[in-house]
């Protein structure tokens, strides 16, 4: 037992998204407690640069009332059977029309483990080239090419959480890792 164990599970909404679900849980000690959870399929992010810039999209974020929160590209675990990589690489040509012939996993986290089970991807996308895929007729992406002089500025600026984690660890381990 992991200190806890899972004793029920309710459904109480689901959307297009994410659905919510009230799970009961069973502490070591006995106690019994009710979380409600937010349940997402996960994402990916990728930082992709060229050796000169860090490509970027600007998009509205109607949640936080944002009309143009600055990330990483990316996009959710969606497509039945395709894996993680699989989807940063149709994101990244969706969102800023690159491909890239060198990828590489920097990091996997939970986007708020307080609430939810979401799970964020982070890919490093290098030796960029010209890809086109079809973009969501929905989506308001506007591409940003960051000198990456800028990356201090970019950090910075950013209020995103995948964004931050993206950023910060190219910061600090640049195309290798720890």
């Amino acid at each position: 037992m992991a200190g806890f164990e899972r004793i029920g599970s309710e459904q109480a909404w689901s959307g297009r998204i994410a659905s919510v679900r009230v799970d009961r849980f069973r502490h070591e000690d006995g106690e019994e407690v009710s979380r409600e959870i937010v349940s997402h399929p996960g994402a990916v992010a990728v930082l992709a640069h060229d050796g000169e810039h860090l490509y970027l999209v600007s998009q509205p974020r109607e949640p936080v009332d944002e009309s143009a929160l600055v990330e990483l590209p990316a996009g959710k675990l969606d497509e039945e059977g395709e894996d993680a990589l699989a989807t940063a690489k149709r994101e990244l040509a969706e969102e800023i029309g690159k491909g890239a012939r060198s990828w590489r996993h920097m990091k996997t986290f939970y986007s708020s483990a307080g609430f939810s089970d979401e799970e964020i991807h982070v890919y490093l996308a290098t030796d960029l080239y010209d890809e086109r895929a079809e973009t969501d007729e929905n989506e308001r992406i506007e591409v940003q090419a960051v000198p990456l002089d800028r990356l201090d500025e970019a950090i910075a600026a950013s209020r995103d959480a995948k964004t931050l984690i993206g950023l910060l660890w190219f910061r600090a381990y640049g195309d290798g890792g720890p």
